[in-house]
C-alpha cells in the first residue's frame, strides 16, 4: 500500500445513473460535456434551474453500468428527486447509491504519486480532479472494500479544504449557496465545469448570455488576511457588505466577491475587511477582472 495521504470525504454521496438512455439524457440536463467520456474518465458538473442558477454540482464519473455523481451528500437524495422530474419516457434507472460507495481524495498534484494509492483496492474507480490537476486524485471506493485504505496516511478531511482554499477551488454549499450563484460566479467557467460548445442544457441560455454579453463582476476567489479568518462572516468596504467568507484555512479563506467593488477599495486606497481585520483578495482574479473591463466591448459594458 503507498503511502499516499488520502482523505475520506464523508460529506460525499453518490448517485448511480444507467439505463440505454444514460448518455443522451444526461447530455441535454448538465453544464459539462458527458458525450465524449470513456469509463473511469470524469467531468465537473452542475444541474441548474431555468434561470441559470446552481442546483447541484458534481462530478460525473463514466462506469461499466452507466454514470456515477459523486454530489454532497445531503443533496444527493434531492438531485434523485430532481432528476426524476425529467425523466418521463428516458429509459433510465436513477438512485441514491450513497451508502455503496465511499469517496476519497489525494492531496498530490497529479504526476505525484503512480495511482491512488499505487493499490488501489477492488472496484475502485480513480479519476483526476478535472477542477484543476493539482487538486490530485479522487476515487469512489465499494464500502465494502474501503477498508483497505485503513494502512495508507488518512488524512483529516479539514487538510483537504485547505488543499482547495490553496488552489482556489471553491465547492457548492460551503462558498456559494445553491440555488443563489450563477455558473460564472462559482467559477465553473475557469474550472472546467461547463460546455460552451455542446448545445442546449437546462440554464444554458442564460450562461451563454453570461459568457458572451456580460462582464462577470461577483466570483468566489482567494482572500488572505494578517488573523484568522471566520466562516460566513461579510466582506465589507467600509459599512456595505461586497461579499461573504465561505471555507476557511487559517489566515486564507475562500469568499464570494464583488470584484468591482474590490477594484474600487483598490483605487481609494480602502481597506476590505472581515471580523475586523484587513482582508486581501487573490491578485491575480482582480487582474483578470481589470482585463476583462477594459477589453469589453460597450455592449458587455452597460450589462
Amino acid at each position: 500500500m503507498s503511502s499516499a495521504t488520502v482523505a475520506h470525504l464523508t460529506d460525499r454521496g453518490v448517485v448511480t445513473i444507467g439505463g440505454p438512455d444514460a448518455v443522451e439524457f444526461l447530455q441535454n440536463l448538465v453544464t459539462n460535456d458527458v458525450s465524449h467520456l470513456t469509463e473511469g474518465r470524469a467531468v465537473h458538473a452542475g444541474l441548474l434551474s431555468p434561470q441559470g442558477k446552481i442546483l447541484f454540482e458534481f462530478f460525473v464519473v463514466r462506469s461499466e453500468e452507466g454514470f456515477l455523481l459523486d454530489v454532497t451528500r445531503e443533496r444527493a437524495a434531492d438531485l434523485v428527486k430532481r432528476l426524476l422530474l425529467y425523466k418521463l419516457r428516458a429509459k433510465v434507472e436513477i438512485a441514491d447509491t450513497s451508502d455503496r460507495w465511499g469517496v476519497w481524495a489525494t492531496m498530490e498534484p497529479v504526476g505525484a504519486i503512480a495511482s491512488f494509492p499505487d493499490a488501489s483496492p477492488a472496484g475502485a474507480i480513480v479519476f483526476t480532479d478535472p477542477r484543476n490537476r493539482s487538486m490530485g486524485r479522487r476515487a469512489l471506493i465499494p464500502a465494502s472494500v474501503q477498508n483497505q485504505l485503513r494502512d495508507a496516511r488518512a488524512a483529516d478531511v479539514e487538510i483537504y479544504h485547505a488543499h482547495r482554499v490553496a488552489l482556489g477551488v471553491p465547492e457548492g454549499g460551503k462558498d456559494y449557496a445553491f440555488g443563489d450563484a450563477y455558473p460564472h460566479e462559482a467559477d465553473f467557467d475557469v474550472l472546467n465545469g461547463v460546455s460552451f460548445t455542446k448545445g442546449c442544457y437546462v440554464g444554458q441560455e442564460i450562461v451563454a448570455r453570461m459568457q458572451n454579453k456580460t462582464i462577470v463582476r461577483k466570483r468566489v476567489v482567494k482572500i488572505e488576511s494578517a488573523s484568522p479568518l471566520s466562516a460566513n462572516s461579510d466582506v465589507l468596504l467600509g459599512e456595505a457588505s461586497v461579499g461573504r467568507v465561505g471555507t476557511v484555512s487559517g489566515n486564507s479563506a475562500l469568499a464570494m466577491l464583488r470584484l468591482d467593488r474590490a477594484v474600487e477599495a483598490q483605487e481609494k486606497s480602502v481597506p476590505l475587511t472581515s471580523g475586523g481585520v484587513t482582508v486581501i483578495p487573490d491578485e491575480a482574479a482582480i487582474a483578470s477582472y481589470v482585463k476583462s473591463v477594459a477589453s469589453a466591448p460597450a455592449s458587455k459594458l452597460s450589462t
